[in-house]
């Protein structure tokens, strides 16, 4: 009897420590991680994908903060981002011919860089800030999107892009994180500090470098041969083999380099600055485009994804021609690049803006349409942009911004500039119509403030670029812009497009608040405007 009695209450005391351990039950008979996961991916744009992603996740780590929630959704993108990357190698060999191989080879490089901006959102050490986040986040999302337009343009996505695994999975699982991560933000987050004009991430030693007229160079690039390498990308492998990532420059002597060029972003290749001998006499010169081939993403004469990427006194040019559509001088998906006195020269999609945070001072960009485009969060100030004469029955159209979705801190403000007729164009001016822009993608953002807008801009201002698509859900600003069609009374009448009245809303758009910088550019010599 006294056995029985122990053993019963020794059964007793199993099943009360056994229902403490365990997950308590709902009403609805679900454990607290259910409940309240579902709650957190209730909150987010993609629920399904959100709790099916994370269903697995234990009661002791359950997310009690945003944050927490944050670096889960983030771990879980890569996760889904990493099982993508591995079954999607194998497809290479399953191209049926060159279009397909190019677009999948630009697909494998684009997964690499989400893996790795992911990456760098929850690392150890980098001491990001919300708005860093969701830079690099709004960048592993434009990733997929310019995936899945490589085999779109070429006119191949009927059988290699349907058997990629998990594409849609991914995309949407970053968007969550992207909402996420938009809640945390503050309108003080993207601010930053200055010394002299320049932002605080910009070193004192680069400060100099942009005021200095003949900077000191680590190595020299000279056709003639009298430098290290008669080519930049020469250059360019040679600096990849450094074993810091301090500043390093690269003089390019005057020439034309006729070279396709790219900087990629290995830890060698972080805080590049090319110069020129000025933008009317080092020239880079290539003519890749999707006519030829290419996709857009890799048609570029240079493309730079290394953080940190400055140049200056540089024309980047495409020779494509109009005749072959989508041809681009620069491809830029480096975060904190500045493009200083460069020139951009090409037709059809000159300046691919791709990703990242972008500034444009005193640039000379020329093209017909959509000639500066992409999804970065882009500043071009004090800049002279000239459409060109382009083929017959075409449209000119100055941007085509490719914002996919709202929660993206992305879009291209063009401050205190020109925009006028390049001089093959003004002979014919009454034969093509200009506009400031169209949307590319569904919720593409631009802004013009403060910018002349001569006689080649139509009146209606701005182009749908197919029918009703975006004309809601677009961004399309104008803030006190001057010249002759700077009047917006005969502007279009879509939802999303706005005559800016407040300062406020304006200065959203500024170099101080819509990039990681007050100004990307020295007092000393170089006039600048940090606000409006």
């Amino acid at each position: 009897m006294a056995t029985n009695l122990v053993c019963s209450l020794l059964l007793l005391f199993f099943t009360l420590v056994l229902s403490v351990l365990s997950p308590a039950r709902s009403a609805t008979g679900s454990s607290p991680s259910t409940t309240l996961i579902d709650w957190w991916c209730d909150h987010t744009p993609y629920p399904v994908q959100c709790k099916s992603s994370l269903q697995n996740v234990q009661p002791t780590i359950l997310p009690r903060r945003r944050s927490q929630f944050r670096k889960m959704a983030i771990d879980a993108a890569m996760k889904w981002a990493l099982q993508a990357q591995s079954h999607n190698k194998w497809l290479g060999s399953k191209c049926r011919n060159h279009k397909e191989r190019v677009a999948w080879a630009d697909c494998m490089m684009l997964y690499q860089s989400t893996i790795a901006q992911l990456n760098h959102t929850t690392e150890p050490g980098t001491n990001a800030t919300p708005f860093d986040i969701q830079t690099w986040l709004s960048t592993a999302l434009t990733n997929h999107d310019t995936c899945r337009a490589g085999f779109n343009e070429l006119g191949v996505s009927d059988y290699v892009l349907p058997l990629m695994s998990n594409n849609n999975n991914v995309s949407k699982l970053i968007s969550n994180a992207l909402a996420i991560n938009n809640a945390t933000l503050t309108p003080q987050t993207n601010s930053t500090t200055t010394k002299e004009g320049f932002p605080s991430w910009l070193s004192t030693g680069d400060r100099k470098l942009l005021q200095s007229s003949t900077p000191t160079a680590n190595l020299v690039v000279a056709k003639d041969g009298t430098g290290n390498f008669r080519t930049i990308q020469q250059a360019i492998d040679a600096a990849a083999k450094r074993s810091s990532s301090g500043r390093f420059v690269i003089n390019v002597k005057r020439g034309v380099y006729e070279e396709n060029i790219s900087i990629g972003s290995g830890s060698g290749l972080k805080n590049i600055m090319l110069v020129g001998d000025g933008l009317r006499y080092t020239i880079i010169t290539g003519s890749r485009s999707v006519g030829g081939g290419s996709t857009t993403f890799n048609s570029a004469t240079v493309a730079v994804t290394a953080d940190g990427f400055i140049a200056r006194g540089i024309t980047f040019r495409n020779t494509a021609g109009p005749q072959n559509h989508q041809a681009v001088a620069l491809r830029s998906g480096a975060d904190l690049s500045v493009f200083y006195r460069c020139g951009f020269e090409g037709y059809q999609d000159t300046l691919y803006v791709h990703s990242q945070r972008q500034f444009y001072r005193e640039c000379y960009i020329y093209g017909t349409v959509d000639f500066i485009f992409g999804n970065a969060a882009a500043v071009l100030q004090n800049c002279m942009i000239y459409a060109r004469r382009p083929m017959s029955g075409q449209k000119n159209v100055v941007t085509a911004q490719g914002r996919t979705d709202p929660n993206q801190n992305t879009g291209i403000s063009i401050h205190n500039s020109r925009v006028m007729a390049a001089p093959d164009l003004m002979p014919v001016l009454s034969s093509f119509r200009s506009y400031l822009g169209r949307p590319w993608k569904e919720y593409s953002r631009t802004v013009f403030m403060q910018t002349y807008l001569d006689t080649l801009i139509d009146p209606a201002g701005w182009l749908p670029w197919d029918g009703n698509f975006a004309l809601d859900t677009l961004y399309y600003g104008e803030y006190k812009n001057l010249g002759p069609r700077s009047s917006t009374t005969g502007r279009v009448a879509w939802k999303g497009y706005r005559v800016i009245q407040s300062s406020t809303e304006a200065s959203q758009f500024t170099v101080a608040n819509f990039i990681a910088g007050r100004s990307w550019l020295p007092a000393t010599g170089v006039p600048f405007t940090a606000g409006l």
